[in-house]
């Protein structure tokens, strides 16, 4: 296993019908790789960063160096699986290693760390992977408009996919970076509806932080593979949509790839440009990490 393999899944998770030496190229990336798990193509942006995220995992050589959050990679893979967990008992998928003691994201995160202490950590490593895969297969008989409320959060399943798969997303870079790897990102039709999600989310964030900005509205514009142009309300009772020329109190631009952390709370040195209200761009930028969480 190595970094080739994760450019090669980022090919595969690309191919449709491809000619000549590209064909071969695919062919040898699927014998090497362990697919994606099984499920719903709108569950696919999660399932392929479980299949990346195991791809780093195959080749890493530290399992006890720090991470983020003062955890290493055993445990915060034990996070992964923990977070994966609630979402799977919530949608009636099974639910590895010990019962769910406390529906939330951080007691269940320990329970599952205390979990793998004694253990190899291989054990670790294939709880979250199979626990991904039940997930992935129960969702394809899950409406993805049901709303659900693992750790006591209320979101259509649908955007709780999309919530995990941000998280797997940003924690396999968090531990490609201690490693030293460079990966590929993920392909555009993955990277869209995350990104979307993340729009969604502004709203709240600015609520959750205190700006009373309910009468503003913003263009948002993302650039990148996976981008688009977005109309967004600062009423939570109203949905960002494609930008259809509205008028608007500051218009924005900024890397897709580089919003989705920010939401994500891996915001340093983000930047965007800003045309029209100035302070209304700062508080945006000051409260989008604030669902974020380890």
């Amino acid at each position: 296993m190595s970094v080739e393999r994760l450019f090669l899944d980022a090919l595969a998770e690309q191919a449709t019908e491809v000619p000549g030496s590209r064909s071969r190229l695919l062919a040898a990336a699927s014998a090497r790789r362990r697919p994606a798990p099984a499920g719903p193509a709108w569950a696919a942006p999660y399932a392929g960063r479980v299949a990346a995220m195991d791809a780093l995992l195959a080749s890493a050589a530290r399992w006890d160096e720090e991470i983020v959050e003062g955890w290493n990679l055993r445990e915060l893979v034990a996070h992964l699986a923990a977070k994966d967990s609630l979402l799977a008992a919530a949608v009636g998928a099974s639910v590895l290693g010990p019962p769910i003691g406390v529906d939330e994201a951080l007691a269940r995160t320990r329970e599952l760390q205390e979990y793998g202490q004694d253990r190899p950590v291989d054990e670790t490593r294939r709880i979250w992977r199979e626990q991904a895969d039940l997930l992935c297969a129960r969702l394809a008989e899950v409406d993805p408009d049901r709303v659900v409320q693992p750790g006591g959060v209320p979101f259509a399943v649908r955007d709780h996919v999309l919530a995990r798969m941000l998280e797997t997303w940003i924690h396999t870079d968090d531990a490609a970076k201690v490693a030293g790897v460079r990966l590929p990102l993920p392909i555009a039709t993955h990277v869209h509806p995350t990104a979307d999600f993340c729009v969604r989310l502004v709203p709240w964030t600015m609520l959750l932080s205190g700006f009373e900005a309910t009468t503003r509205s913003v263009r948002l514009t993302l650039t990148g593979s996976g981008g688009g142009d977005w109309y967004m309300p600062l009423d939570v009772a109203h949905v960002a949509g494609a930008y259809q020329g509205e008028t608007t109190d500051v218009s924005l631009t900024c890397d897709v790839t580089a919003f989705c952390f920010l939401l994500g709370g891996r915001g340093d040195g983000f930047t965007w440009e800003v045309a029209g209200d100035q302070a209304l761009a700062t508080d945006l930028l000051t409260a989008a990490p604030a669902l974020s969480g380890p």
